[in-house]
C-alpha cells in the first residue's frame, strides 16, 4: 500500500471515528432529564436534597471553570423528619444551614456546601430564631459574592470570595428608615440576565401590601440596598419573586395564605423600575386555578437559555414540613407565554433539555389535578379565606341529600381530615370525602382535556385511586368517560381499610376525558378516596 493511499484510509479512519464521537456527544447532550415532583429529591450520589425558600444562580464554578447552576436553600431540621415519617406533620422550623448545590442540566445535583453554617450567624447573633427566604448576587466592586437571608426581623447579609461559600457575616440591616418596617415581609435575590446588576424583591414586613424592588451594590464600604423602588401597593402579597422574559419584567407572588399553598399571580413591565401592569393590581396566572400551581407557594424562576428556545421554570416551594400538604418540597413546572401574559403547566413529571431548553411532557405524567387534595388546607365548605364551596380542581354535584353551603350545619364536608394512621397509606392530610348525615346520591368529578401547551394525546390511560369506605351503598363506583364511552370499576364490599382500584385502558378521544366517582348511600354511609391518577398507559 502507497504512503498516499495509506494515508488517505488514515484521513477517512479518522473521520469515521470523529464523526462517531462527535456524533455521540451529540446525541448526549441532546437527552432530555426528567424532573419529577410530588416526591422528594436526591442528588446524583442518592443524598437527600434540602433547600427551600432559596434561589438558583448561574456563576463559573473557580474549581474547573465551568459555568454550573447554583442553587441555594435552607436545609430545615423539619424537613428531615417529615421526609423520613410523612404520617406526621411537624410544627417548628430550626434552621440547620443553608445549603449550596450545583448542577449543569437542573436535574443531576450536587452538594457542594453548607454555604452558611448556623453556627455563624448564631456567633454573632445568639438569639437566632428564623432565618429564611435567602438568594445571592455577585457584587463586582468587591469582587465577592453577596448572600441576602431574613434574618429575625431584619435582613442578614454574608459574603464569600466564593460561590459555594464558606459565607461569612458582612452586615445586617434594619428597613425601619427605608420602609417603616425592620424587616421583610417575603424576599429573593433577581440578577438581570442582559445586565447583571443585582437586586432584591421584598414586600413591606407589616401586612406586605407593598413590593419593593432595590438594587444591591456597595455603599460606605458595605455591601446594601442602593435604593427603595415601590412597584406594587395593593392586597397583601408573599412569596415576592421575579423573572425576566422576551424582554418583560414579571413579579410573580402568592396570597397571604401561610405555609399553605395558593394562585401564583403576577405583575409586568417593559422596564425594570416599571410601571408595573396592571397598576397595585396583580393578576392570577392562568394554569394556577384548578391546583394553586401544583400546590405550591411562589419561589423562584430559572431561565433556561438553550440552542433553540429559551425555557422559563418555575420553581415553587411546598413547604411539607410545616403543612403536611404532600410530599417533596420543591415542585418545578415548566411555564409558557402568550405575548405577555405568562401560562403555568401543572405537571407532575417532564422532562427537560437543557442544551436545547426544550420541554415536554414524561409518559408518566399524572393529568389529575389536586390528585391527593392537599391544595385545600382547610374544611370544605369554607368561610374564611380562600373561602370556597368546591375542592379545588374538583366539583362535588349533588343530586340527592344535603346541598352544600357555606356555614351551614347540614352542609356535607367535601374533604377527610387523615388521621396518622390513614397517612401510612395514603398522602398527606387530606382526602375525599363523600358522606351525608341523610341518604344521599353524589356524583364528585374532574374534566382533563388538553391544554393550549400541554396536549392530553388520544390513547389508552389507567386510572386508579385508593379508597376506604363504611356504611351502606347502594352504588358506589369509580368511573372514566371519554367521547360517550364509559369505564367503570364498581366498590362492592365495604373496606375498613385503604386499598387501591384500578381501570385499565381507558381509552381518550378528543383529548378530553371526564374521571370521577358516583355515590349513592344510606344516611351515615361513608367514602374517603385520596391519591387519584390519570397516566398514560405502556
Amino acid at each position: 500500500m502507497t504512503h498516499t493511499i495509506k494515508h488517505f484510509f488514515q484521513i477517512v479512519l479518522l473521520s469515521l471515528m470523529w464523526g462517531l464521537i462527535s456524533g455521540t456527544s451529540q446525541t448526549l447532550k441532546a437527552q432530555s432529564s426528567n424532573i419529577k415532583n410530588d416526591t422528594f429529591w436526591d442528588t446524583k450520589d442518592g443524598e437527600p436534597i434540602y433547600s427551600q425558600g432559596g434561589g438558583i444562580f448561574t456563576f463559573t464554578d473557580p474549581k474547573d471553570g465551568v459555568e454550573k447552576y447554583y442553587w441555594y436553600g435552607v436545609h430545615y431540621r423539619e424537613a428531615e423528619l417529615y421526609r423520613d415519617d410523612p404520617s406526621v406533620t411537624q410544627e417548628r422550623n430550626y434552621i440547620k444551614a443553608v445549603t449550596c448545590y450545583t448542577s449543569t442540566d437542573l436535574v443531576n445535583w450536587e452538594l457542594e456546601s453548607n454555604a452558611l453554617e448556623r453556627s455563624e450567624v448564631t456567633d454573632h447573633y445568639e438569639n437566632t430564631h428564623w432565618m429564611g427566604r435567602m438568594g445571592v448576587a455577585y457584587v463586582e466592586e468587591m469582587d465577592k459574592y453577596a448572600m441576602f437571608i431574613q434574618h429575625n426581623a431584619g435582613v442578614l447579609i454574608a459574603l464569600s470570595p466564593t460561590p459555594a461559600g464558606p459565607f461569612k457575616v458582612h452586615n445586617r440591616l434594619d428597613m425601619t428608615d427605608r420602609i417603616g418596617s425592620p424587616n421583610t415581609g417575603d424576599q429573593t435575590v433577581f440578577t438581570d440576565p442582559d445586565t447583571g446588576i443585582s437586586y432584591l424583591v421584598y414586600s413591606y414586613g407589616q401586612g406586605r401590601h407593598i413590593i419593593y424592588l432595590s438594587e444591591i451594590g456597595v455603599k460606605d464600604e458595605k455591601v446594601d440596598l442602593l435604593d427603595v423602588n415601590q412597584i406594587y401597593k395593593g392586597k397583601g402579597r408573599e412569596g415576592n419573586c421575579m423573572v425576566k422574559h422576551n424582554g418583560k419584567y414579571y413579579i410573580f407572588a402568592s396570597n397571604l395564605y401561610g405555609w399553605d399553598s395558593s394562585y401564583a399571580y403576577y405583575l409586568v413591565a417593559d422596564n425594570i423600575e416599571g410601571p408595573y401592569t396592571p397598576e397595585n393590581k396583580m393578576l392570577i396566572t392562568p394554569g394556577t386555578y384548578e391546583d394553586y400551581a401544583h400546590i405550591t407557594q411562589t419561589g423562584f424562576f430559572v431561565n433556561v437559555k438553550g440552542s433553540k428556545q429559551e425555557t422559563v421554570v418555575y420553581c415553587g416551594d411546598r413547604w411539607a414540613d410545616f403543612a403536611g400538604n404532600g410530599l417533596g418540597y420543591n415542585q418545578w413546572c415548566p411555564m409558557s407565554f402568550d405575548g405577555e401574559t405568562p401560562y403555568f403547566n401543572s405537571l407532575s413529571s417532564w422532562n427537560l433539555n437543557e442544551a436545547t431548553g426544550e420541554w415536554k411532557v414524561a409518559d408518566d405524567n399524572n393529568y389529575v389535578k389536586n390528585a391527593s387534595f392537599e391544595a385545600d388546607r382547610r374544611q370544605i365548605p369554607s368561610p374564611v379565606k380562600p373561602i370556597k364551596e368546591q375542592l379545588l380542581g374538583w366539583y362535588s354535584k349533588v343530586n340527592q341529600g344535603n346541598v352544600i353551603v357555606i356555614e351551614s350545619e347540614d352542609s356535607p364536608v367535601l374533604n377527610y381530615f387523615n388521621s396518622e394512621e390513614d397517612r401510612k397509606h395514603v398522602i398527606g392530610e387530606k382526602s375525599l370525602n363523600i358522606s351525608d348525615n341523610i341518604e344521599f346520591k353524589r356524583e364528585v368529578f374532574q374534566i382533563i382535556e388538553s391544554t393550549p401547551y400541554v396536549k392530553l394525546k388520544d390513547g389508552y390511560y389507567t386510572l386508579s385511586a385508593k379508597i376506604k369506605n363504611t356504611g351502606k351503598f347502594h352504588k358506589l363506583r369509580m368511573y372514566a368517560e371519554s367521547a360517550g364511552k364509559r369505564h367503570n370499576v364498581e366498590i362492592t364490599e365495604q373496606n375498613d381499610e385503604w386499598i387501591t382500584i384500578e381501570i385499565e385502558n381507558v381509552q381518550v378521544s378528543n383529548e378530553k376525558v371526564e374521571i370521577g366517582f358516583n355515590a349513592y348511600g344510606d344516611a351515615g354511609a361513608s367514602a374517603q378516596i385520596d391519591d387519584v391518577s390519570f397516566v398514560l398507559s405502556k
